[in-house]
């Protein structure tokens, strides 16, 4: 899977706004998106297809929530 659908998986999934290190933890934890070096999902990452896809995300209060 996408990150950005692993993230909206992730979302949706919790139903509320979650910070970056919890959707990389349950990305990871999940195994919901493999990086093509192996290594685990940081929430750096997370952060960086958040601010790139503004149509889909969006900050609030410091966590991460759905525009769709």
């Amino acid at each position: 899977m996408k990150i950005e659908e692993a993230i909206v998986y992730c979302l949706a999934t919790a139903n509320r706004g979650m910070r970056s290190e919890q959707i990389a933890d349950m990305i990871n934890s999940q195994h919901l998106h493999q990086r093509k070096d192996g290594r685990p999902v940081s929430s750096n990452q997370v952060c960086y297809v958040v601010s790139h896809n503004p149509d889909m995300f969006c900050f609030n209060s410091g966590r991460i929530m759905l525009m769709i």
